[in-house]
């Protein structure tokens, strides 16, 4: 009597609602948490359902394969079978007010002479909401990094089309200048000019190779400056050809090379600099 009497305690003291099923579903015995649980929510048989069939209370819904009640009616038919040790299902059970979620579990009930079960329902409601609540905030997190990746698109293919024109603008400010000022000045500073006026037209000469000398950074920059032969002679040098093959395959003397290699340095501001032509032209883009 003893032994039935903490066995009773036990039972109730748990949090989880529970009820122990003979071999055909029949409720035997159900706890304070389960019985408290049938109240609250409109229950009106005596002693939480004591000696009901669960089976077919699962069982009696609208015949679908996928309702709740028949999937845990079933596993609760596989475990007093003993074709498996336990059963476990996690499902909802919302009201008009607010949402549940609850896991069942069934477990053989341990006695020899005795074919039961012990089926537990525990609401996990916290842990569902805890749940939802970081896959919400996940999938924020997902939308935030698309739109992030959507903008680091659109800044990098502005920040191309900004290079693109930077480059069309110094390739324009270059070609004016070189092509429409200095070969001016060139005449000029070759005309009978006073000493003052000479050093005035080298002055701006100077002043403007200072301007258009940061474009002369990118070898297709430079295409702007050079003669066709000059950068077939710049291409041959950057690939570590010397003088005689270069001579050889663009069906030029030596000395012809050498002279272009001279205009090449000249062009390029290296003519008193002592700087290798070859490392300047493998240094541009």
């Amino acid at each position: 009597m003893g032994d039935a009497h903490l066995y009773k305690k036990i039972l109730n003291a748990m949090s989880s609602h529970i009820a122990i099923l003979d071999e055909d579903g029949n409720i035997v015995e159900t706890n304070r948490a389960w019985r408290e649980f049938g109240s609250d929510n409109g229950l009106e048989i005596a002693d939480g359902c004591l000696h009901c069939n669960y089976l077919e209370a699962c069982e009696a819904g609208n015949g679908d394969p996928e309702d709740d009640g028949l999937k845990v009616a079933g596993g609760i038919r596989r475990v007093i079978a003993g074709e498996i040790d336990e059963f476990l299902m996690q499902y909802p059970c919302h009201s008009p007010e607010e949402q549940h979620w609850f896991v069942v579990r069934v477990v053989p009930y341990r006695d020899e002479q005795l074919r039961r079960v012990i089926v537990s329902h525990e609401n996990i409601t916290p842990i569902v909401a805890v749940q939802k609540a970081l896959e919400k905030k996940e999938q924020e997190l997902e939308r935030q990094a698309e739109k992030q990746q959507e903008t680091n698109i659109a800044l990098r293919v502005l920040l191309d089309q900004r290079n693109e024109d930077r480059k069309h603008i110094e390739s324009a400010v270059f070609a004016n200048v070189d092509r429409l000022v200095l070969p001016y000045l060139e005449k000029l500073n070759a005309s009978r000019l006073t000493h003052n006026q000479k050093t005035l037209v080298e002055i701006i000469s100077s002043n403007l190779e200072d301007i258009i000398s940061p474009f002369l950074k990118r070898l297709s920059t430079l295409e702007l400056r050079f003669t066709p032969q000059e950068m077939e002679v710049a291409h041959l040098i950057r690939n570590g050809r010397s003088s005689k093959e270069i001579a050889e395959v663009l069906f030029l003397s030596v000395a012809g090379v050498d002279f272009h290699r001279k205009n090449l340095r000249k062009k390029l501001g290296l003519t008193n600099s002592g700087q290798n032509l070859r490392s300047y032209l493998m240094s541009l883009e």
